[in-house]
């Protein structure tokens, strides 16, 4: 029998008697613990909740412990029109849960509705799917949490990656490992990763996701893992060990190397996707508090193109993001958060604010504000586009870098934007902001770097989807021939290429981040949105990576000069003699851009004294023009070259006379001492 128990903490908590058991609704009629055996398969027991404290429902089951396998049924009325979707035939999963039994497997039994009736969503079904639905398992009692978990100190490169495709393919490591989170924290990849420079990892979405049902039947699986349906638990596909504490494990093992570690989170909706998509937690337990609905209730309003959205104006749905947060920061020892589609988390009635409600209870709890924040700051609602909006000490993710950069190396791009990019994007994000913005040239979404010089079109029939997916400008330059190329002219020009990315990359102010592989040349075909990849298109490969030890080797020496030269970085807009001068060909000093059709071509960007860490001045060329050009060197000494994206070895050297030529289409750093 079921004592009364308390309503707080929710999920299942576990202490020395027995199992406390909360679980938020606000318009359910009766709610059913559910107990199964070891398996999952077999329903033991059906308990009733048998308190509710306001919309809270608890309570205590003695002699229980951690281990056990449970979950919900949520019984209310099943009015579509109405916003209610309440069905007790389905199994729901705990949102507070900290782990679940299995992976999320498409079935039609998952849906509240009949498949296939002439109602749609508005038929009920009666299939009890119970035998095949995910369990929750609870979890045992943690130890006491550390208070603080992190800090802000801002990395100087992170690596985005993706905990199954790190090390599925590595032969290093064990293959019991291999795809897992303990095979992510091999001595093997934390070595490597340590060589690379690395201080900071980003996890790709880590919480349990489903596969829809689109892709399930043409034998796909959602592998980015960006529909999630928990914001607790791990993906036991994840798991080597089955055991969330896997996870802490890996976590200390970074910080042992001094590598902090960063979660993707995605709050912005849930994997049940509309009307038609399965009920497997949220939408059965309270369908109306927990997503945003149309005027017609029975309807999803959607601004994140994923089919549905949470509803930020419910105060228990942010107290769920809190306190996955604050879990994920204090028991699991995170040092940040990428919030995927971070607009949506701040909308209110009249849209997106800066001060949003949520985001001021991340930026004054005691423990969040000490982690790294980083917004991708867009959704597909109205004005959704918020890039620099958001407030300090946030980081954003910059897609204009992304676009301003790789148009300037491609030739058309304009100096103005470019040199903008350069010094931080103070035009985006304020003067006392270069900081603020999180660069990249590749990420998750898109072509990874050797694609974005082999492919001027998508390639992305392997999704099913007739090509359509994914974006359509890229700002790629295939070099003459789409895909791979054997004519070592084009192979040459395309490493170019990619040192110019790299080094533009790790030498602009701002938070570089390296997309896995980028330093060894993985391709993905020219598949510029393989979400649904789980196999070699997606996968890194460490044999190939092998053959390319020199690129590896150069984004080595990059991570090395940007923490001996450029970092924290000079001030932009210091007026003292110590701001960023830029120079033309000639040597002359010459005023920022104003027009966005200067072009491209060549030009310097003098870094003198301000905040720069290393006592040396430092001198940026930069030339996307096809032609080589001298370029006169400021006088007061002489300079020597640390930086040449003509050759993957570098070799210091003395620069003889008041006179360096750069070759087309490169980037050269040269330093010398301050007078």
């Amino acid at each position: 029998m079921l004592e009364s128990g308390s309503p707080y903490p929710l999920g299942s908590t576990a202490d020395k008697r027995g199992v406390n058991f909360a679980l938020f609704s606000a318009y359910a009629l009766k709610v059913e613990l559910c107990l199964f055996d070891t398996s999952g398969a077999r329903e033991i027991a059906r308990l009733c909740l048998p308190e509710r404290t306001g919309d809270i429902w608890h309570g205590y089951l003695p002699g229980a412990g951690p281990g056990l396998l449970y979950g919900y049924r949520v019984h209310g009325r099943y009015e579509p029109h109405q916003g209610h979707r309440f069905n007790p035939n389905k199994l729901l999963i705990d949102p507070y849960a900290r782990s679940l039994d299995r992976s999320f497997r498409w079935d039609n039994s998952h849906c509240g509705y009949k498949v296939g009736d002439g109602d749609q969503d508005f038929s009920f079904d009666t299939v009890d799917n119970g035998p095949i639905a995910q369990k929750c398992r609870v979890t045992s009692p943690r130890p006491s949490a550390r208070a603080t978990s992190g800090s802000r100190n801002s990395p100087s490169l992170i690596y985005e990656l993706h905990v199954r495709g790190q090390t599925i393919l590595h032969p290093e490591i064990p293959a019991p490992l291999r795809g897992t989170i303990a095979g992510l924290c091999h001595p093997i990849m934390l070595d490597y990763l340590v060589s690379l420079g690395v201080d900071a990892v980003e996890l790709m979405p880590v919480h349990p996701a489903i596969t829809s049902k689109r892709l399930a039947e043409n034998g796909l699986v959602d592998y980015w893992g960006y529909n999630s349906i928990n914001f607790f638990a791990l993906e036991p596909r994840y798991l080597s060990t089955g055991q969330p504490d896997e996870f802490r494990a890996m976590v200390r093992a970074f910080h042992d190397t001094g590598i902090a570690v960063i979660l993707d989170v995605v709050f912005n909706h849930s994997g049940e996707g509309d009307h038609l998509g399965p009920t497997l937690s949220f939408r059965g337990i309270d369908n109306a508090s927990y997503y945003c609905l149309g005027q017609d209730k029975s309807r999803y309003i959607d601004i994140t193109g994923c089919k549905n959205t949470l509803n930020f104006a419910q105060g228990p749905v942010q107290d769920l993001v809190i306190d996955s947060l604050r879990y994920w920061a204090s028991d699991m020892e995170v040092d940040g958060f990428r919030f995927d589609l971070g607009v949506t988390l701040a909308r209110e009635a009249e849209g997106f604010r800066a001060d949003a409600g949520i985001l001021r209870r991340i930026g004054d709890d005691p423990l969040l504000r000490q982690v790294s924040l980083i917004a991708e700051p867009w959704d597909l609602g109205p004005d959704g586009y918020r890039l620099g909006e958001f407030p300090a000490p946030w980081l954003e993710w910059n897609d204009r870098y992304r676009d301003d950069v790789r148009r300037y190396w491609r030739g058309d791009g304009n100096l103005r934007d470019f040199s903008a990019r350069l010094l931080g994007s103070t035009d985006l994000f304020g003067a006392t902001r270069d900081m603020a913005s999180l660069n990249y040239v590749t990420a998750h979404d898109g072509y990874t770097l050797q694609d974005l010089v082999s492919y001027a079109q998508k390639h992305n029939a392997e999704n099913g989807e007739d090509n359509a997916d994914g974006p359509a400008q890229n700002f790629s330059d295939n070099h003459g021939v789409e895909g791979p190329a054997d004519d070592p002219a084009i192979r040459n020009a395309r490493n170019r290429q990619r040192r110019n990315f790299l080094a533009t990359l790790l030498l602009s102010h701002g938070i570089p981040m390296l997309t896995a592989g980028d330093e060894f040349g993985r391709s993905q075909g020219g598949n510029n949105n393989p979400y649904c990849q789980d196999n070699h298109v997606s996968w890194l490969d460490w044999v190939a990576a092998g053959n390319d030890r020199s690129f590896t080797n150069f984004v080595s020496q990059l991570s090395r000069l940007r923490k001996s030269h450029m970092l924290p970085g000079p001030d932009p807009m210091d007026s003292a003699g110590h701001a960023v001068r830029w120079l033309s060909v000639d040597g002359r000093q010459i005023e920022l851009w104003t027009s966005p059709q200067d072009g491209t071509g060549c030009f310097g960007a003098h870094y003198k004294g301000g905040k720069l860490q290393s006592r040396e001045e430092c001198l940026l060329i930069v030339n996307s023009g096809p032609s080589a050009t001298p370029f006169a060197l400021p006088s007061g000494g002489a300079w020597r070259r640390l930086l040449d994206t003509t050759r993957d070895e570098q070799i210091t050297q003395l620069v003889q006379g008041n006179v360096v030529e750069i070759s087309g289409n490169a980037l050269m750093l040269l330093v010398r001492p301050l007078s």
